[in-house]
């Protein structure tokens, strides 16, 4: 580890914390003696992603938090709500056990999620990712939205 600010090596950890997601290290550096955090993400097993078309695309959460982040743009929606989403979606994915997978099975995850988070954000997403060809796609799916929540 190396001091963002003045290059140094010799640094000491003066605080550490760790999620389900990550270790968060505040630390300092004994030579300038300014602090910076780091975030420690163990280095998972790769997961790849099998699109409508056959290709295979790698598995990256960071898509998925653009997405959703996309789909609320403009919405009283946190990023902190949005990370823990990314993050459940992830967990649920690794879960699978699997290395290969549809790429439908992250894309029904985050509708799922967004459901929950906000309805428009999920309409947002769902007429992109299902693919709306028109106005009725959205009505059919605004209706099904209604339904439940009645």
């Amino acid at each position: 580890m190396i001091c963002p600010y003045c290059k140094s090596t010799e640094l000491k950890v003066v605080d550490k914390r760790d999620t389900d997601q990550y270790t968060r290290r505040r630390r300092e550096c004994l030579k300038c003696e300014k602090r910076f955090t780091t975030h420690e993400r163990p280095e998972l097993a790769s997961l790849t992603l099998i699109k409508k078309d056959g290709t295979r695309d790698e598995f990256d959460r960071n898509k998925i938090l653009r997405g959703m982040q996309k789909a609320c743009e403009k919405l009283p929606v946190s990023i902190d709500v949005l990370e823990s989403a990314t993050n459940d979606i992830e967990k649920e994915i690794r879960n699978l056990d699997k290395i290969e997978l549809p790429a439908k099975t992250v894309g029904k995850a985050v509708m799922k999620k967004l459901k929950k988070i906000d309805k428009v954000a999920y309409l947002r997403f769902a007429s992109i990712y299902l693919e709306f060809e028109d106005i009725d796609d959205f009505e059919k799916e605004l209706r099904k939205l209604v339904k439940k929540n009645n």
